[in-house]
C-alpha cells in the first residue's frame, strides 16, 4: 500500500482532499521548523566566526503560532516534522512544544537533528514527548579534528548524548557527517565502523555552497566514495523507507549496517523533493538552493484564520521551484545554513 493509500485508508486525508502538491507534480509531505538560530557550536560549513546577527526571540514564533501554522500544514498532507536549528535544543521547553506538534491530527513522524551536546540531558524527556527518531551531528571522530570544526571541544558531551538517544530506544539514529576535502574526508572508514558496531545509521553528506562558510568548504564528490564502500563493506541498495529524506540508503548483506549518501551537488534528487523548511521567524523557505520564500509571521500575528493560513499554505508550496543551482550559481545564496535550518 502506498504512503498515500494507507493515509486515506486511515481517515486521516486532507479535508477536501487538498493535497500540497507543487507546480512540478511533487507531493509536499514533510517539513522541517528551525525553532532557534541560536547554536553553542560554530561549525565551519554552517555559521559564520563571530556572528552576531540572530534574530531576537520577539521575532520568533511561540509555541502556539508554530502549533497554529503546523495543524495547518498538516490538514493539508504534511505527515512528517523535524525540529532543527541552530541547535533546537537551546529553545526553551522544546519537549513540550514537540508534544503538541505530535498531538496534532496526522503528523505521524516527529524527528529532531542535533548537535548532540545537549542530548544526553534532554533525550527520556524528548522520547516521553513524543519524538521518533534522531539525527546528530558528528563529522569527525578525532577529538582535535572535530575541534576545529566545531569551534570548540565538546566531544565527550556528543558521544553521552549518542549514548543516551541509544539508551532511550529512539529508532533510527542517524549520524550526520559532512565529509570535507582535506578536512575529515579519510575518516570515513572510521566513521562506517563506529556507527556499525552502535547500531547507528551513517549518512554522508556532500557540502553545499550555503553563504560564505559553505563556500569556504571543498565538498567531496560521494560516488567513488560509495563505490568504495559498496566494495569494502559488500553493500547493496536499501528497499525500506528510511525517514523521507533525500538520502539514498544501502546496507549490509545481514542488514546490520546502513550508510545514507546526500548528494545535493555530484546527484541532485530535486525531482523527488518532498519537502519545505520554516526558519525560526515563520518564513517558509521552499528550496534550499533558491531564494523563493514566503513569510507567515505576518499572517499569524494579523488574527487570520484556519482558511486563510491554509490558503497561504497552498501558496507558498506553489513558490518551490524546480531545482537548485548549486553548481550553475554557487554564490546565489547568501544565507547560510543556520539562518535557513538544518
Amino acid at each position: 500500500m502506498t504512503p498515500v493509500a494507507r493515509i486515506i485508508d486511515s481517515g486521516l486525508a486532507p479535508q477536501g482532499g487538498a493535497w500540497l502538491v507543487d507546480r512540478f507534480g511533487r507531493s509536499i509531505d514533510y517539513l522541517r521548523i528551525s525553532v532557534t538560530d541560536r547554536c553553542d557550536l560554530r561549525c565551519t560549513y554552517c555559521l559564520p566566526k563571530g556572528f552576531k546577527g540572530n534574530q531576537e526571540p520577539r521575532q520568533w514564533l511561540d509555541f502556539d503560532e508554530l502549533e497554529r501554522l503546523v495543524g495547518a500544514f498538516a490538514r493539508l498532507g504534511v505527515r512528517r516534522v523535524r525540529l532543527t536549528g541552530g541547535e533546537p535544543l537551546l529553545r526553551r521547553d522544546l519537549p513540550a512544544l514537540a508534544a503538541r506538534i505530535k498531538a496534532l491530527p496526522g503528523i505521524e513522524d516527529l524527528s529532531l537533528s542535533t548537535n548532540g551536546t545537549q542530548l544526553a540531558q534532554h533525550a527520556a524527556t524528548l522520547r516521553r514527548a513524543g519524538v521518533d527518531r534522531l539525527n546528530i551531528s558528528l563529522d569527525s571522530l578525532d577529538r582535535a579534528c572535530n575541534a576545529g570544526i566545531t569551534g570548540r571541544d565538546a566531544f565527550d558531551a556528543v558521544m553521552r548524548g549518542i549514548d543516551a538517544a541509544r539508551g532511550q530506544g529512539f529508532s533510527p539514529i542517524k549520524l550526520n557527517m559532512v565529509a570535507m576535502g582535506g578536512v575529515n574526508e579519510h575518516e570515513i572508514e572510521s566513521m562506517v565502523e563506529f556507527a556499525f558496531t552502535r547500531g547507528l545509521i551513517l549518512r554522508l553528506i556532500e557540502a553545499m555552497p550555503m553563504g560564505d562558510t559553505g563556500r569556504s568548504v571543498r565538498h567531496v564528490d560521494l560516488g567513488p566514495v560509495r563505490e568504495r564502500l559498496v566494495a569494502r563493506y559488500g553493500l547493496v541498495p536499501e528497499v525500506l523507507e528510511l525517514g523521507g529524506g533525500p538520502a539514498r540508503y544501502w546496507r549490509t548483506a545481514d542488514g546490520v549496517g546502513r550508510i545514507g549518501f546526500i548528494t545535493a551537488m555530484s546527484q541532485h534528487f530535486c525531482a523527488s523533493c518532498n519537502r519545505v523548511r520554516l526558519t525560526v521567524d515563520g518564513t517558509l523557505h521552499t528550496c534550499l538552493g533558491q531564494e523563493h520564500s514566503f513569510a507567515f509571521r505576518p499572517l499569524l500575528r494579523s488574527g487570520a484564520g484556519s482558511d486563510e493560513i491554509e490558503d497561504a499554505v497552498r501558496r507558498a508550496v506553489e513558490l518551490k521551484p524546480e531545482r537548485h543551482e548549486f553548481i550553475e550559481a554557487p554564490t546565489r545564496i547568501v544565507r547560510f545554513m543556520s539562518q535557513t535550518g538544518g
